[in-house]
């Protein structure tokens, strides 16, 4: 326990020897020190998994949580250890603002890849619905380059085979007028093969001589804008297929479907804002740990050992302007009286 004692004010950044004479300022560090560990432990986690969605690699993601966490964990000490206790605690909130605003936004940072892993089965199926969009995106813009010539095409099959609709309607039109001729049901409304009916049957015949040629001709047009037509389904199948498939799963598609996910529920807006706000608090929390505590002997101490610094740095000064005055009057040569 001991040791694990030390090692926790250690990391608090207090200086130990010191700490020793004010032992009732031991806990205290050793909470705060606790607190920055924990802290440079989970910003480890969250920056190895981050490296492991982005690679895939465990060694990577090992030596980057690695140096990572010790990063977090030399700087949230350095902010807590140069805090000191003032007189006055509006003097201290100024000193501690910008170690505040630094807190938070690592604990912004590192919170994210954890929250990517919390809503990992929410994020993964709105990944599924982000490759279908966009697959089906990639599809649009691919049909969009042919779709301009099949339209063409379409109406220009659709044309032939109205001339040819056309013209068997005529067809049969004239053979209805030829037999309504013939059996008295119509025309002169006499039952006879004569000369009218013959005319009329002759329309006929040339009708559907005529219908007989537009089909020969339109059906070879049509065939052949359906072959080209064939052409250019395969060369869209064939585009579709080169097309990169590879599943959606980098961490910047993973914060875009946590952001869907936010837009879409409030009830995973608010846990997400609770995981932050949580890590939030715990980064911060050293912070305001030393804000919030009352001066005590260690802090009194630690001013003691300052000021007597501040004493002999001075003395020091002192002694050494009066060594190099004696030197200048000793070196200056005698003037004559």
């Amino acid at each position: 326990m001991k040791r694990i004692r030390d090692f926790f004010l250690f990391c608090s950044g207090a200086h130990i020897p010191m700490l020793r004479r004010a032992p009732s300022e031991t806990n205290k560090y050793g909470g705060i020190g606790a607190t920055i560990f924990f802290t440079g432990l989970l910003a480890a986690l969250s920056g190895g998994y981050a490296l492991w969605t982005v690679f895939g690699q465990i060694w990577a993601a090992v030596l980057f949580a690695t140096v990572w966490g010790l990063m977090i964990f030399n700087l949230d000490r350095y902010i807590v250890s140069g805090m000191k206790k003032r007189d006055g605690f509006g003097k201290e909130l100024a000193l501690a603002m910008p170690r505040i605003v630094l807190a938070v936004l690592i604990a912004i940072v590192i919170s994210k890849p954890l929250e990517l892993q919390v809503f990992n089965k929410e994020i993964q199926q709105e990944l599924i619905i982000m490759e279908q969009q966009v697959f089906k995106t990639q599809e649009d813009k691919a049909k969009e380059r042919y779709q301009q010539r099949i339209n063409e095409l379409n109406a220009d099959i659709a044309l032939l085979n109205n001339g040819i609709q056309q013209q068997a309607i005529k067809r049969d039109t004239l053979l209805r007028i030829a037999q309504q001729e013939a059996d008295g049901t119509g025309g002169s409304r006499k039952q006879n093969l004569g000369p009218i009916y013959k005319v009329k049957k002759a329309d006929a015949d040339s009708a559907a001589a005529l219908l007989l040629t537009i089909s020969n001709q339109n059906g070879t047009l049509i065939r052949q804008k359906q072959q080209e037509l064939h052409a250019i389904d395969s060369t869209f199948k064939s585009t579709i297929r080169q097309m990169d498939r590879s599943h959606i799963d980098g961490l910047a598609s993973r914060i875009d479907a946590l952001g869907h996910l936010t837009d879409r529920s409030d009830s995973v807006k608010w846990a997400n804002w609770f995981i932050t706000l949580l890590f939030i608090t715990i980064e911060t929390a050293p912070v305001f740990v030393k804000l919030i505590s009352p001066r005590g002997p260690y802090d009194d101490l630690l001013d003691v050992h300052e000021h007597s610094f501040k004493i002999y740095k001075r003395e020091r000064i002192e002694k050494m302007e009066r060594a190099y005055e004696e030197r200048m009057v000793i070196g200056r040569p005698a003037t004559n009286a």
